[in-house]
């Protein structure tokens, strides 16, 4: 029987954090390393985003986007700015392509030489919101984004710095996020939206595809009348699976509402319901495996030979 994680759907714990304490053996205090030392310098680059030209978002919309990646990338700890590159910035250059009733925002990362450092395709997104220039949809594009965007400046900066990437750590985890099935109101579209802004910012890659996904997300809401008059048992099921079809995990959450409260927009309750369950989905994926090691690039350098001097 898989792990089931319960958390409460409108109330929020807090948890709480040891802080580190007593005379605990700190043998690589004030002897980081060669590796360390040369990774603990500050990023030797900055991320300049201009507006773009080509992804087919009027001029003010571009340099909102702009803004939006900038700050997103910001908060993935990049140092980051919209507007035009200095001449020793390195670019983010956005674009999109139409693909039916979507639009598929696309980014390359070129370096202070024109270098073409990595590409990435993002998340799909309505082409009548892209295209109106809906704020939330343009800042939901973003942070999706960033992650990825991240981690792949931090390799190529680890290889430019060390000569080897994997110094920056693995890649995210990818997750094919399914859309959320049996909602009342607009508890599909708006959870499903949600989450993906969640996940994304716990820094995993979300897609809507199965392609190049190792995980997936897939959430189902019941809804049946409560024992007390009144009110309805609400119960979101969130089922994490790994590619080979085995179920990982589950993370469950229960609660119970004023009849009818939920047939309309969910608004805020679609964020409380993310920002719990996603936490639990970041737990049931790392528990497999799934989430990159912070450690792992220092016990590569450890058992590498040191360089010569």
């Amino acid at each position: 029987m898989q792990p089931v994680a319960r958390r409460g759907l409108l109330g929020l714990a807090a948890a709480g954090a040891l802080g580190a304490c007593g005379d605990l053996p700190q043998p690589y205090r004030g002897q980081p390393g060669r590796l360390a030392m040369q990774l603990a310098r500050p990023p030797a680059y900055r991320l300049a985003v201009p507006a773009p030209a080509e992804a087919m978002l009027t001029d003010a919309d571009a340099v909102t986007f702009a803004r939006e990646l900038a700050e997103a990338l910001q908060a993935q700890e990049v140092p980051a700015v919209s507007g035009e590159a200095l001449p020793l910035d390195w670019l983010v250059l956005a674009s999109a392509t139409r693909e039916g009733g979507q639009v598929v925002p696309r980014y390359a990362v070129r370096d202070a030489d024109g270098r073409t450092i990595g590409q990435h395709a993002g998340r799909p997104v309505s082409f009548r919101d892209w295209a109106e220039g809906n704020d939330e949809a343009l800042k939901r594009a973003a942070v999706e984004a960033a992650p990825a965007l991240a981690i792949l400046v931090a390799r190529a900066d680890a290889l430019r710095r060390t000569g080897d990437e994997r110094a920056a750590g693995a890649g995210p985890p990818v997750v094919m996020l399914l859309p959320v099935r049996g909602a009342p109101g607009d508890g599909n579209e708006s959870l499903t939206a949600r989450m993906a802004e969640r996940l994304a910012g716990l820094g995993l890659q979300v897609q809507d595809q199965a392609d190049g996904a190792g995980f997936a997300v897939q959430g189902v809401v019941s809804v049946v009348p409560a024992a007390a008059r009144g009110l309805q048992r609400v119960e979101i099921v969130w089922t994490v699976s790994r590619r080979d079809g085995y179920d990982l995990g589950r993370v469950l959450q229960l609660n119970e509402v004023p009849t009818g409260s939920l047939n309309g927009l969910w608004g805020d309750i679609a964020f409380v319901v993310a920002d719990e369950a996603s936490g639990g989905v970041r737990d049931v994926i790392a528990n497999a495996g799934g989430m990159p090691e912070p450690a792992a690039a220092a016990q590569q350098a450890a058992g590498a030979q040191p360089p010569p001097l």
